[in-house]
C-alpha cells in the first residue's frame, strides 16, 4: 500500500452510510486521505459489526458492494476478516441450531465437548486462558432437538469461535477472503487472530507454533492477489516483534499510551528509546475503534508509569476496559482505556504534537474518524447505549462533518497530514536523536529528501522543516 494516512471509519460514522462516507473524504480531505479502513460494513448481529453473518454482502442501510467498488477507484481500503469468529445468527449456525448432528456445519464452530476431555474445563484450565470475561468463554446452546451444549465463546454471545481443526471451516474462510479480494480489498485486517488456535494446557492466545500455520495459511490464500495482512493483536511488544519478524505488518499499539505518558510527563525518555527499536514495518495509531492500550507498552512503561496515565485520562474522562486473564495477577487490570485521543490529551497544542510525533514515527499512519475532526468524548452516545466504548464512537452527520472541518485545530492537523503524504522523505530512515528528556528531535529521509520534528514537550511547542531540493534550503512548514 502507498506510505499515505489511512482514515478508519465505520460505514455509517462518517455521514450515514457509504454515498456520503466518500462525498465526505472527497470534498473536505482528498488529500490528507490515501487509504480507508472500512470497518466491517457486513451484516451484523453485533459489536458494531464484529459479529458478521457473511463476508459475501454489504449491510444494506450501509449501501451496497457498488459503494464499495466505487470507493476503491480512488482510496486504497483495508478491510475486516474475524477470523476467530462468526454471528450466531449466521446461516450457518441457525441450520446447526435446528439440525444438530445432521448439520453439515456442526464442525464449522468449537464445541466444548469436542475440545476438553471431559466435555467442559476444570477451574485451573478456566484461569489459565486468556480471556475477555470472569468466567469460562462458552455460550449454552439449546438445539431444536431440545439437548444442550456449551459453545466456545471468546467474545460477545452473538459471536460464535470457529474450528480451525475443521476443513469446513477452512473452506468458508478462504470463500470470504475471495469475495474480500473480489471488491477492492488492498489489505486484509486479521482481526482476534491470536483467540483463533487454542490448545490444551495452553492459554489459547497466540499458540506457538500453530499460530504462525494459521497466518500462514491465511496469507497464502491473499497471496493470489498480491494482498498482504495486518494481524490485529494487543499484548506484549515482544509479540508484535515476533509478528515482524516473521514478515508482516504490525499494528504499534505501544504507541498512543507512550505518547500519552510523553504528553503527561513532558518527557520524552520512553518514547524515544521505543522509536529506536520498534520495528519498521508496521501501522501507527493514536486512536482507533477499540481503546487505547495498556498491555501494549508493559516493560516499555514502569506499572507505576502505566497506572499515572490510566489515572490521568481518568480525569479527562475516561472509562476502562478490564482484563480477567490469569496474567492479570488474580485482580482484574486495565486493558484497554477508552477515551478520544483529544479528550485525553486536553489541549489542541498537545493533540498537534502527538500527531506530529505519529506522524514522524516509523510506520504508516492511521487516523481515526474522530481524531481526524479532534472530536471530544460522547458521554451522550455512551449512556443512551449504556457502552462504555462507544465513548469515542461518535456519528457524525454531514452537517456536523462541514462544521467540524472548519476548526483551527483541525486545519492544522490537515496541513501536518498534507505534508506526511506528499513530501517523500517518510520511507527509509528514522534517527531520534541525544536530547535533554524534554526535547523530542525526529529525523526522516528518502534519498535527498529530507525533514526534521523538533519539539519542546515543556510546552508542546514544535516546529517541521523540510529541505526544498529546488533551491538546497531548509524550509519550515
Amino acid at each position: 500500500m502507498k506510505n499515505q494516512i489511512m482514515l478508519i471509519t465505520y460505514a455509517d460514522s462518517f455521514g450515514k452510510n457509504l454515498k456520503e462516507m466518500k462525498e465526505m473524504i472527497d470534498n473536505y480531505f482528498r488529500r490528507e486521505i490515501g487509504s480507508i479502513h472500512i470497518l466491517p460494513f457486513f451484516p451484523s448481529s453485533g459489536d458494531r459489526g464484529f459479529a458478521p453473518l457473511t463476508y459475501e454482502e454489504v449491510d444494506s442501510q450501509f449501501g451496497t458492494w457498488a459503494d464499495i467498488d466505487d470507493i476503491a477507484k480512488d482510496y486504497e481500503l483495508m478491510f475486516d476478516f474475524m477470523v476467530n469468529h462468526l454471528s450466531r445468527q449466521s446461516e450457518y449456525f441457525i441450520d446447526f441450531i435446528e439440525k444438530h448432528e445432521e448439520s453439515k456445519y456442526k464442525d464449522l464452530f468449537l464445541r466444548f465437548k469436542n475440545f476438553w476431555p471431559n466435555g467442559e474445563p476444570t477451574t485451573e484450565e478456566v484461569a489459565m486462558l486468556n480471556k475477555r470475561k470472569p468466567h469460562a468463554p462458552c455460550v449454552d446452546i439449546t438445539f431444536a432437538d431440545g439437548s444442550t451444549e456449551k459453545i466456545w465463546c471468546t467474545f460477545g454471545e452473538e459471536q460464535m469461535d470457529l474450528d480451525m481443526a475443521s476443513a469446513i471451516t477452512w473452506e468458508f474462510i478462504e470463500r470470504s477472503l475471495e469475495c474480500l479480494m473480489d471488491h477492492g480489498a488492498t489489505l486484509v485486517r486479521l482481526d482476534a487472530f491470536a483467540f483463533a488456535t487454542k490448545k490444551l494446557g495452553t492459554s489459547c492466545f497466540f499458540v506457538e507454533p500453530e499460530m504462525w500455520d494459521l497466518m500462514k495459511r491465511v496469507q497464502q490464500i491473499l497471496d493470489r492477489r498480491n494482498i498482504p495482512m495486518l494481524p490485529e493483536i494487543h499484548d506484549h511488544y515482544i509479540i508484535q516483534e515476533k509478528i515482524a519478524d516473521h514478515g508482516y505488518y504490525i499494528y504499534d499499539f505501544a504507541l498512543p499510551t507512550l505518547v500519552l505518558h510523553t504528553i503527561y510527563t513532558r518527557s520524552g525518555k520512553r518514547l524515544k528509546h521505543w522509536l529506536n527499536i520498534c520495528p519498521r514495518k508496521q501501522y501507527t495509531t493514536l486512536d482507533t475503534h477499540d481503546g487505547i492500550g495498556t498491555v501494549d507498552v508493559k516493560d516499555l512503561l514502569t506499572e507505576e508509569e502505566i497506572e499515572a496515565v490510566c489515572d490521568r485520562t481518568l480525569e479527562q474522562g475516561a472509562n476502562f476496559k478490564m482484563d480477567f486473564s490469569a496474567k492479570a495477577n488474580v485482580k482484574p487490570v486495565v486493558y484497554q482505556i477508552n477515551c478520544t485521543y483529544y479528550s485525553a490529551v486536553g489541549s489542541d497544542e498537545a493533540y498537534l504534537l502527538s500527531r506530529a510525533i505519529q506522524f514522524f514515527a516509523p510506520g504508516i499512519p492511521q487516523v481515526y474518524y474522530v481524531g481526524l475532526l479532534a472530536g471530544d468524548n460522547d458521554y451522550e452516545l455512551m449512556k443512551r447505549t449504556d457502552f462504555p466504548r462507544n465513548i469515542s464512537r461518535h456519528n457524525y452527520t454531514v452537517e456536523e462533518i462541514r462544521e467540524e472541518a472548519k476548526k483551527q485545530v483541525v486545519a492544522e492537523l490537515c496541513k501536518l497530514m498534507c505534508f506526511r503524504n506528499e513530501y517523500p522523505a517518510f520511507d527509509d530512515v528514522c534517527r531520534v536523536e541525544d536530547t535533554e528528556d524534554h526535547l523530542l528531535h525526529i529525523y526522516r529521509s528518502t534519498g535527498e529528501y529530507e525533514t526534521r520534528l523538533l519539539a519542546n514537550l515543556e510546552n508542546y511547542s514544535f516546529t517541521v522543516t523540510y529541505k526544498d531540493l529546488e533551491n538546497g534550503q531548509w524550509c519550515e512548514l
